[in-house]
């Protein structure tokens, strides 16, 4: 494994995160720990979740399947930089009970302590808030997040779809604030079908130096040879990429991709994942691997080298934006 600093701290993590939101809904407790001791025999060391993965009835179901893992000791809990994330509703179903969601201090201060409780652990690395909250200024979010780290019940803060304007006027609050180091790391939709971060949240999460972490890298399965699957009467797509299939443009995208890397005996999978550790600013892509399998096929892309020959045939299949403003203007 390879690890790298996340964004301008002094931590280091690996280049590929395990995100667990398969566990509860898909894979279960069982299977989930088999896959984190696996990723931990093999050197992931960033483990992500949020307080509302296992969703519905079972909302923090993942975090509990988490912290059952944590207890078995081993320095599981040592070993691992834990992210989670604040925002969602945790009340329970169709109760319409204020202040049981986004980013109120009293909901962060409720929110981390259930989080931490569930996760049978006294602290979380990484702190992140999951969506922009428009109705809470910075100044409550940043008093309420120095009075955690003060606590020792977070070490770091960060965002998660958050535009590159908020990510600027976060830090700039934290900076008038002179108390907190403010956000240290931005998780955001990126990959190779959908690359508008490249527009402005990556160009901020880099002036500001955060590390940036995207989430679904093979875009919901499109970029995992999902042409091919078809063909050999695999797994139907359904939902959003069942829709996108649909799109003309996107299937010829897709099948010029899929025929590229054919011709060079590569998985597409493992490509797309690799692409991302090229890209500027990527602290490492997040893998949610329902199997031990796909974890093992997540792994091979970090020792994979793109060539520039390549690298470049990627950039005609999926140009991207370009970074703004140039993107929209002259």
């Amino acid at each position: 494994m390879r690890y790298t600093q996340l964004g301008r701290t002094g931590l280091k993590v690996s280049r590929l995160v395990l995100g667990t939101m398969n566990f509860g809904p898909q894979t279960d407790e069982a299977d989930s720990h088999a896959i984190m001791d696996a990723a931990l025999d093999a050197g992931i060391n960033f483990f992500d979740t949020a307080n509302v993965y296992g969703w519905g009835e079972n909302k923090g179901r993942t975090e509990e399947i988490i912290g059952s893992w944590f207890a078995k000791g081993g320095e599981r809990r040592e070993k691992v930089v834990l992210g989670t994330k604040v925002y969602a509703n945790m009340g329970t179903e169709g109760d319409a009970w204020p202040n049981y969601d986004k980013l109120s201090a009293l909901n962060i201060r409720r929110a981390v302590d259930a989080s931490l409780k569930r996760l049978k652990t006294d602290y979380i690395d990484l702190y992140q808030f999951h969506h922009v909250d428009r109705n809470t200024p910075f100044e409550e979010i940043w008093q309420a997040i120095d009075v955690l780290v003060t606590q020792g019940k977070i070490l770091y803060a960060g965002s998660s779809n958050f535009p590159g304007y908020k990510i600027a006027q976060a830090n700039e609050t934290a900076l008038r604030r002179g108390n907190t180091i403010g956000l240290v790391s931005e998780q955001c939709l990126y990959n190779l079908e959908e690359r508008r971060a490249e527009m402005e949240v990556i160009p901020a999460a880099q002036e500001y130096g955060l590390g940036v972490i995207p989430w679904s890298p093979l875009h919901g399965g499109l970029l995992g040879g999902i042409i091919r699957k078809e063909a050999e009467g695999g797994r139907r797509t359904s939902g959003r990429a069942a829709d996108a299939l649909a799109n003309a443009a996107v299937r010829t995208r897709l099948e010029a991709y899929e025929e590229l890397l054919a011709k060079h005996g590569l998985e597409p999978g493992e490509v797309a994942l690799a692409w991302l550790l090229t890209r500027p600013g990527v602290t490492g892509p997040i893998v949610g691997p329902r199997t031990a399998s796909q974890l093992e096929s997540a792994l091979r892309a970090v020792e994979l080298e793109l060539s520039e020959e390549l690298l470049t045939s990627l950039d005609e299949i999926f140009p991207g934006p370009g970074p703004s403003p140039e993107a929209f203007a002259w």
